[in-house]
């Protein structure tokens, strides 16, 4: 029996089972700071314009957690790291282009849409990550098909 190598020894061991629930809770906390910083934009154009609109720290914290956090599981899970993590850095850019066109909009003084592109990109990381860690209340179902 050959112990198991671990990058980064105790967190591994703690953290390491629970990481695709960690990446699920971090998702869906994106998903609503998203929300949440989208209304501030919306209030935050209407009073003061587009020297008004602000990143949202608390979101720009849940991106960064979100990122690290997917940079950490490719340490644990090689194939299904790498895939989350390309769609959590497409999230981060996604975010980052969609603020510049919320201070485009707000600047030309037309109605603040919402941010579509990170919508969609946030979701489709996180059917992915559902996909990884709810995959236990479906494998009964897929075993049968396949």
């Amino acid at each position: 029996m050959q112990p198991s190598v671990t990058l980064f020894g105790p967190l591994d061991t703690i953290l390491g089972p629970h990481m695709e629930y960690v990446l699920l809770a971090l998702a869906v906390i994106n998903i609503g700071t998203r929300a949440f910083t989208y209304r501030r934009h919306v209030k935050q154009a209407e009073d003061g314009g587009a020297e008004a609109v602000s990143r949202n720290p608390i979101h720009a914290a849940s991106n960064v957690l979100f990122v690290l956090a997917a940079f950490y599981y490719t340490t644990l899970h090689q194939h299904s790291g790498i895939v989350a993590s390309a769609l959590v850095v497409g999230v981060f850019i996604t975010d980052f282009f969609e603020f510049e066109a919320r201070k485009v909009e707000a600047r030309r003084g037309i109605d603040i849409e919402r941010p579509k592109g990170a919508i969609a990109a946030s979701l489709l990381a996180l059917a992915y990550i559902a996909y990884l860690s709810l995959f236990f209340l479906v494998e009964g179902l897929v075993g049968r098909v396949i």
